[in-house]
């Protein structure tokens, strides 16, 4: 069976070339276009939390999930604190079993265990009603629990790293350093999830 071939004249080549390289270029100005407006958006929306400039660089990947929808950089900031939270968890459990660790440590440490438990299931529950934002009639309801729950959270991480105020060593410093990061993520959280909710005044 003999193969089959289509005859392009050099001018139709021309023409479907030039028509690709203007698909192509005229998709990446749009992608472009609109990854600079989210990029922009995340920066101006950070610089009202407390710590802006990890704010961005936490949220800055994440601008094709975001676009420039308040809701959805909210509900990622909250996803990257409750990320940042469960590794810190983990990281701390792996702590407390080192034969490392003073006699002195092990109680703050144990209650900062329980600490962060409560604070990723808070953080769970804020993140399930956060997907029922959009449009739901029971809005208000929703997003009083989310800051509640939220708040409870920040508590939680605040009240985990005093457990180690007064204390020295390396220990002390790997926790606060862990626990300083998670805090500000859920602050900056937090602060995303208030302003959302100013813009429903």
């Amino acid at each position: 069976m003999e193969g089959f071939s289509i005859k392009i004249s050099p001018a139709t080549f021309l023409v479907l070339v030039i028509s690709l390289n203007f698909y192509i270029n005229s998709s990446l100005a749009i992608n472009y276009g609109a990854e600079k407006a989210s990029t922009d958006f995340i920066k101006t929306s950070c610089s009202t939390t407390t710590y802006p400039s990890l704010c961005f660089t936490s949220l800055s990947s994440h601008t094709s999930a975001i676009q420039t929808s308040p809701r959805l950089l909210a509900q990622t900031a909250l996803s990257i604190a409750l990320s940042h939270v469960v590794s810190t968890s983990a990281a701390m459990q792996r702590l407390s079993k080192s034969p490392g660790l003073k006699p002195k440590e092990v109680g703050p440490m144990k209650d900062c265990l329980e600490e962060l438990t409560d604070s990723i299931d808070e953080l769970k529950r804020s993140m399930g009603e956060m997907n029922e934002l959009s449009g739901s009639p029971k809005y208000r309801l929703l997003i009083s629990d989310i800051q509640t729950w939220v708040s409870a959270a920040l508590t939680d991480e605040n009240t985990c790293m005093d457990g180690f105020a007064g204390k020295s060593g390396n220990t002390k410093n790997v926790v606060r350093g862990r626990i300083i990061n998670v805090v500000q993520l859920t602050s900056n959280a937090l602060a995303l999830i208030n302003s959302y909710n100013s813009l429903h005044g």
